[in-house]
């Protein structure tokens, strides 16, 4: 059945073709990139045939999809972006977040809730902890309020814990603040912050790579967090424990070249063990905010100039504007055949991300993912960009 008016505009005929090439199985944003690389624009991937696809390196499964897509489930796509506020951005469009487009494996397209406007302001990242301790609690609500109150977007991941805090720190200076969420953007994970998500999408945006529909998947949640690291000048990890996917975001901000703070704690505190590991490893230690609006200020002056006169102005003053998951044990993997490929991959002396590509066939989205999940769990140990099985 068809889902576009013969007189559709070119607008329209572009986001249809990106709705198709997004729900395609097996391809993710570095692939999809490489696509559109390949054939120049997204319609044409979109419309290529089987043999071009597959010549491109597309896999089996998305050339399936894109030759016979689902029209329904794509009629329900546009049904959701012709709502107020709905938004798609992808990687071509002239709006979409130029640090994020900088970053390592930067998504191929973000579905918005809210003012995609946001995206361009300067922001900081504050993660932490899904289960901080009081004082955990007081320290970001105090040092969001100060620095949205500068003018910086304060941005987090929707989650338990400190990323509610921040984000409720935002809105409670009326400020705007960007949630970037693991599941579609008409979903709210956990269930209990949907308050909390509205106001966010009324005040700032719900921003997510995942399409509509989408629900809360495991892996899906260290892969969100390469996007908050991405849009942000500046990572600050508030609390943090051994292996929590705070850590994960401040890797992801070190790689792509962004500030990484973290805040000291108690020795005797299990969730500073993960800042101060982040301290030993080079984070700036800060003890106030206005350090880190000191640290931030040259590279949010930079940003502004980039922006001076592209922009309209935004409702908010200035011109510098703990890993959650639907189930955090890895046991389910140990019967996942994609993951003993990985594991006979892996040996003790650390590979990068390609050459384990190479090895199990897995694409590089799917690898990065289930590595990330393997680190957490201990499994994997990871520096600058190489992988290795964690010696016991």
């Amino acid at each position: 059945m068809p889902i576009l008016p013969v007189d559709a505009t070119p607008e329209l005929m572009q986001r249809d073709a990106w709705l198709r090439v997004l729900r395609a199985p097996g391809l993710g944003g570095i692939r999809i990139r490489q696509l559109l690389e390949h054939f120049g624009s997204i319609q044409a991937v979109a419309s290529a045939n089987g043999q071009q696809l597959k010549a491109a390196g597309a896999p089996a499964a998305a050339i399936q999809w894109l030759l016979d897509p689902d029209l329904e489930r794509i009629a329900a796509d546009h049904a959701w972006l012709d709502l107020p506020g709905h938004h798609l951005l992808g990687c071509d469009h002239e709006d979409f977040p130029a640090l994020l487009q900088r970053a390592p494996r930067a998504p191929a397209a973000l579905f918005i809730d809210g003012d995609p406007q946001w995206l361009w302001f300067a922001q900081i990242a504050i993660v932490g902890s899904r289960n901080p301790t009081d004082g955990g609690r007081a320290n970001a609500r105090d040092f969001a309020r100060t620095l949205a109150r500068s003018g910086l977007v304060v941005t987090s991941g929707l989650a338990d814990g400190i990323d509610a805090c921040v984000h409720q720190a935002a809105l409670d200076e009326g400020r705007p603040t960007i949630a970037v969420v693991a599941t579609g953007p008409d979903l709210v994970y956990p269930a209990r912050h949907r308050a909390l998500a509205d106001a966010v999408a009324a005040n700032g945006a719900i921003v997510t790579e995942y399409p509509p529909g989408t629900p809360a998947q495991r892996e899906h949640f260290p892969m969100r967090n390469r996007i908050i690291a991405g849009l942000s000048l500046g990572t600050l990890v508030v609390e943090a424990a051994q292996r929590s996917g705070a850590l994960i975001t401040a890797r992801e901000a070190a790689e792509a070249g962004r500030e990484v703070f973290a805040l000291p704690g108690s020795i005797h505190n299990p969730m500073a063990r993960g800042c101060h590991r982040l301290i030993r490893d080079g984070a700036a230690l800060v003890e106030g905010a206005q350090e880190i609006i000191d640290a931030l200020a040259p590279q949010a002056a930079q940003l502004a100039q980039a922006l001076r006169g592209r922009l309209e102005p935004g409702p908010a003053a200035g011109a510098v504007p703990e890993r959650e998951t639907a189930d955090t044990s890895a046991q389910g993997d140990e019967l996942d055949p994609d993951y003993h490929r990985l594991l006979a991959a892996l040996g003790h002396d650390p590979v990068p991300i390609d050459v384990l590509a190479q090895r199990t066939g897995l694409t590089v989205d799917t690898l990065s993912s289930m590595l990330i999940l393997m680190e957490l769990d201990g499994r994997v140990s990871a520096a600058h960009g190489r992988y290795a099985l964690r010696q016991p």
